[in-house]
C-alpha cells in the first residue's frame, strides 16, 4: 500500500481512538475498551451501548 493510505488510516485509527474509545470509556465500559485497542469495532458497541449503572450513578453524584 502507499504512504497516503497508511498514514490515512493511521489517522481514522486515532480518530476512532479519540471519539469512540473514550466514550466506551465514560460509559463504564472499560473491558471493551481495552479489547478494543486490537479490535477497534468494539469502541462502536462500547459507545452505542446504554452506560452501566455505575456509571450512570457516578454522573448522577452531585460535585464530585
Amino acid at each position: 500500500m502507499s504512504t497516503f493510505v497508511w498514514f490515512l488510516l493511521a489517522v481514522l485509527y486515532v480518530t476512532a481512538f479519540i471519539a469512540l474509545g473514550l466514550s466506551t470509556l465514560r460509559k463504564g465500559h472499560t473491558a471493551l475498551f481495552w479489547f478494543g485497542i486490537i479490535f477497534p469495532i468494539l469502541w462502536i458497541v462500547g459507545a452505542f451501548m446504554a452506560p452501566t449503572p455505575a456509571a450512570t450513578a457516578a454522573e448522577a453524584e452531585p460535585g464530585v
